[in-house]
């Protein structure tokens, strides 16, 4: 996730300070975009701007066409296309190819109107209407889940035959851990059967997944994801950035690394999520870790109930979206955290995750709750309890044992000082606390006055 400072209106150099943030996160801003408030005054911290730098970012603030609103012009392609739908055209007599046609010109508007008016989210690399896209593609995912939740199973099933007409048939049993030889001497014909035969679109999902996270896993795939994650995440984090107005660079060289540039962080934050400073970071943390793994879960029961096979397309470009839309929904959900003055409601991005995330399990829990009420295997439900008491234990000592001894010891520390002090008044013989000479000396210059 990716953060840069906000550029200023007279397309002036401005650097910009950045907030860190957590361990392998990044953040961005819009430079320029629409609703960008101007920046701070020099020596001051603008809204939103915590901590201390951790990159440099320069921005010569040019404001091409590139990154101008096109409201007008998709506007009037939009109403030459339906246009010649409606009079140059002639509509088809299949009712069922109308119905699919009428419904994806419906989404096509709509992202339309989507990209062009839709509020900015924080992220701005390769561009604004880029991030915007995919928030109006999570509102038209969101609505098909809720129609797919509203059917029967028997007509959410077959009404995927409508997307692929290969849909709406039971899934073969698939065996992924009965035979674990990478080479089969038995096997004459193809020794590396079992290879092909488990390397589906989900192995380099997982990599690319956990190449854009933190949490940490044992499986070899995500683990080596995860190390070259972090060792980009480092080098994106020492760089300076230079960002220059494509057409103030006089070579074609330097043309075309901007415009691969423009597909790299606009600047680089880290963030420091602290799960422990408080019970309301670490419960959110802990709702987090919990959305995300239910987000995964869902991959494997979601294909499952509706009987689509791991290699099909829409399994690919499921994962696709969360790729996009997660990174987005971080940012939004850390700033909701960290500081909720400023930000006082959960991001749009954020809020279309976690309800599709929900959705998702629900139809799981519809279509197919037999599955989900399989008993486990008895050591595994040992492990979940075990590891369900430690955390609940570990929380009730961090956040209410700790602090009322540490409040019982302070209450304690008070008492003694009060004690002494009472005990040097004693000491005295007048049962007063002793004042000092200056402070007399006021007071006998005030009674004279």
């Amino acid at each position: 996730m990716r953060r840069g400072e906000r550029r200023s209106h007279g397309g002036a150099l401005s650097k910009a300070a950045l907030e860190e943030q957590p361990d392998g996160g990044v953040m961005e801003a819009p430079p320029g975009s629409r609703g960008v408030s101007p920046p701070a005054a020099p020596g001051s911290a603008a809204p939103g701007l915590r901590r201390s730098t951790e990159s440099e970012v320069y921005d010569d603030g040019t404001n091409t066409f590139f990154w101008r609103a096109h409201t007008l012009t998709v506007l009037f392609i939009l109403t030459c296309a339906l246009g010649y739908v409606t009079l140059l055209e002639e509509t088809p007599q299949d009712t069922a190819y109308n119905t699919k046609r009428g419904i994806v010109a419906s989404i096509l508007v709509f992202l339309c109107f989507g990209v062009t008016q839709a509020k900015d989210g924080p992220f701005s690399r390769p561009h604004p209407a880029y991030w915007r896209f995919w928030l109006c593609v999570s509102v038209v995912y969101e609505l098909f889940l809720i129609f797919i939740l509203f059917q029967t199973v028997r007509d959410g099933r077959q009404f995927m035959k409508y997307i692929d007409p290969n849909l709406g048939v039971a899934l073969p049993e698939r065996d992924y851990g009965g035979n674990c030889l990478i080479y089969d001497p038995g096997n004459k014909t193809d020794p590396f059967h079992n290879v092909w035969d488990k390397l589906d679109g989900f192995v380099p999902a997982h990599f690319l997944g956990w190449y854009l996270k933190w949490i940490m896993d044992v499986i070899l795939c995500n683990g080596f994801g995860i190390y070259c994650g972090m060792k980009t995440l480092g080098w994106l984090s020492l760089k300076t950035y230079k960002w220059q107005g494509l057409w103030n660079i006089p070579t074609y060289k330097g043309k075309i690394k901007r415009m691969a540039f423009q597909f790299t962080p606009y600047s680089w934050v880290k963030f420091e999520w602290k799960p422990a400073s408080s019970l309301r970071r670490w419960l959110a943390v802990c709702g987090i870790i919990f959305v995300f793994l239910l987000a995964e879960l869902n991959t494997f029961y979601l294909k499952f109930v509706l009987w689509m096979p791991p290699e099909h397309y829409l399994v690919l470009l499921r994962l696709v979206f969360f790729v996009n839309v997660g990174g987005v929904g971080m940012r939004e959900i850390y700033d909701f955290m960290d500081d909720p003055k400023f930000h006082k409601k959960l991001g749009q991005q954020a809020w279309l995750v976690a309800a599709i995330t929900v959705t998702e399990f629900l139809i799981v829990v519809k279509y197919d709750p037999y599955t989900l009420m399989l008993s486990l295997p008895f050591y595994i439900t040992q492990c979940w309890i075990l590891g369900i008491i430690l955390v609940l234990t570990w929380t009730i000592w961090r956040f209410f044992i700790r602090d009322i001894t540490l409040r019982c010891k302070e209450i304690r520390r008070q008492q003694q000082e009060h004690k002494s002090e009472k005990d040097k008044c004693l000491s005295n013989g007048d049962g007063h606390s002793p004042v000092p000479d200056e402070q007399n000396g006021n007071k006998l210059r005030e009674r004279k006055f």
